[in-house]
């Protein structure tokens, strides 16, 4: 999957730093209410799924110095997954 390349105002609990780059789910976590939504004082329902991605580190760091097999694991709301 890939994380959108997007940068909504407000409150955003997806990192600015995986924004645009491929994953691989790990596992569903479960459905939340969308902090997003709740941050606005709002009640963040529908509950949206959230996934656990796999990152490797190289792609989300050219410069990463450390093992190839070295990766980074976000979790990550659906509304901000588009297939890769």
């Amino acid at each position: 999957m890939k994380v959108l390349k997007a940068y909504p105002p407000g409150h955003v609990r997806t990192p600015y730093y995986i924004r645009g780059h491929t994953g691989t789910i790990e596992r569903l976590c479960g459905a939340f209410p969308n902090p997003e939504e709740l941050a606005q004082m709002r009640n963040g329902l529908p509950a949206q799924p959230l996934y656990r991605v796999r990152f490797s580190q190289q792609s989300v760091w050219p410069d990463y110095r450390g093992s190839a097999s070295d990766v980074l694991e976000v979790e990550i709301f659906q509304h901000w997954l588009e297939p890769a």
